[in-house]
C-alpha cells in the first residue's frame, strides 16, 4: 500500500522550534505512531511578488504534467514486469526507496542553483521531463513494434489450419516432388474426414492410391497430404473445393524454413533485450521524474507561503 503524506506549513514568528515542538506534542497525543519529518526549503531566488504570483499557474500546470509522466512510467514498469513474470522491484530515487527520498530530501544545489531565477529552474525541469516523455514514446514504440512482429508470427503458427503457416507442420519426407508427381496439402473439416478418405482418390484421374496421410489436426480441421500427377493438380483443386476441401498452396523449402526459424529466434531475443533495456530505463527515469516533481513541490509551497504569510516564510514538515 502506498504511503500518504500530509504537508503542513507553519508561520514562524520568533522561533522555528516553538511551533514544531507544539505540533510534535499534539501529534504524539492523538497519533503516537505517526512520524514527522522536516521538509527543508532552501532560500530560493523568488524575485518580486508579482513574478512569483505570475509563476504560480505555470508551476501548477508543470506539476500536473510531471505527475502524469511519472504515472505513465510507473504503468510501463508494471506492464513490463507482468509480461516477464519478474518479481516487482522497489522503485527508487538516486538509489534509495521513494519514501526515504521524500522524507530525507536534500536540495541538489549543483543541479538547481538557488541563485537561479525560479522561472529558469521551472522551465528547465519541464523541458527535461518533456525529453524523458519523448524518449519513453520512442522506446515503447520500438519495443511494441518487435512484439507486434512476434505476435503476427505466433498467430500464423497457432491459428486455424485454413490460414496458419504450415512450414512447421510439414517435413521433407511428407512431400513428393518430381517431374511428373506433386504432393498437395488438403485442409479437411474434422467432421468430413471420412468423406475425404473415401473420395480423394476419385476427385480426378491419376491420384496415387492410398497416398493421403494426416499430418496434423486442430479443433476445426485436419491437414492431409495427397500425391497425384502434376498435370491434373488444377482439376483436383477445383473438384476438392466443390466438396468443401481446401487445397493450400505450399512449397517446401528447407532454406526458407531455416530462415523463418532464425527470424523468430532473432525477434524473441530482440524483444527480451528491448524489454530489459526499457525496464532499466524506466526505473532510472522514474527516479528522475520524482526528483523533478519534488522540486516543484518546493516552488509550489513557496508560492503558497508567500501568498499566505508574506516574508519571511516558514519551514515545512511532513
Amino acid at each position: 500500500m502506498a504511503s500518504r503524506y500530509w504537508m503542513v506549513s507553519l508561520s514562524v514568528q520568533n522561533s522555528a522550534t516553538s511551533p514544531w515542538g507544539k505540533v510534535q506534542e499534539q501529534i504524539s497525543r492523538n497519533a503516537f505512531d505517526t512520524p514527522l519529518y522536516h521538509f527543508n526549503i532552501p532560500n530560493l531566488r523568488v524575485g518580486t511578488l508579482d513574478s512569483l504570483l505570475a509563476l504560480g499557474d505555470d508551476i501548477l500546470k508543470s506539476n500536473s504534467y510531471i505527475e502524469g509522466v511519472s504515472h505513465k512510467i510507473r504503468r510501463q514498469i508494471e506492464e513490463l514486469e507482468r509480461v516477464s513474470g519478474a518479481e516487482s522491484n522497489a522503485l527508487t530515487v538516486d538509489g534509495v526507496p521513494v519514501d526515504s527520498y521524500l522524507t530525507r530530501f536534500v536540495w541538489d544545489e549543483a543541479r538547481y542553483p538557488t541563485m537561479s531565477p525560479l522561472r529558469d529552474i521551472v522551465d528547465g525541469i519541464h523541458s527535461q521531463v518533456s525529453k524523458i516523455e519523448d524518449d519513453l514514446k520512442v522506446r515503447v514504440a520500438e519495443y511494441n513494434n518487435v512484439r507486434s512482429q512476434l505476435n503476427a508470427i505466433n498467430r500464423k503458427q497457432s491459428g486455424s489450419l485454413a490460414v496458419r503457416d504450415l512450414s512447421n507442420l510439414v517435413k521433407p519426407e511428407d512431400i513428393v516432388t518430381s517431374e511428373n508427381l506433386v504432393t498437395l496439402l488438403a485442409v479437411v473439416p474434422k467432421y468430413s474426414q471420412k468423406d475425404w478418405l473415401a473420395s480423394y482418390e476419385t476427385l480426378t484421374n491419376y491420384v496415387v492410391p492410398r497416398s493421403s496421410k494426416k499430418l496434423f489436426e486442430d479443433n476445426e480441421y485436419a491437414l492431409y497430404t495427397v500425391t497425384l500427377f502434376r498435370r491434373v493438380a488444377d482439376n483436383f483443386r477445383t473438384n476438392a473445393r466443390e466438396k468443401g476441401f481446401q487445397i493450400r498452396d505450399f512449397e517446401f523449402s528447407s532454406e526458407a524454413h531455416e530462415s523463418r526459424k532464425q527470424e523468430l529466434e532473432r525477434l524473441m531475443q530482440d524483444q527480451e533485450n528491448l524489454r530489459s533495456s526499457l525496464l532499466q530505463w524506466c526505473y532510472t527515469s522514474y527516479g528522475e521524474v520524482i526528483s523533478f516533481l519534488n522540486c516543484l513541490f518546493h516552488f509550489l509551497w513557496h508560492h503558497i507561503q508567500q501568498d499566505r504569510y508574506g516574508w519571511p516564510f516558514s519551514y515545512m514538515f511532513w
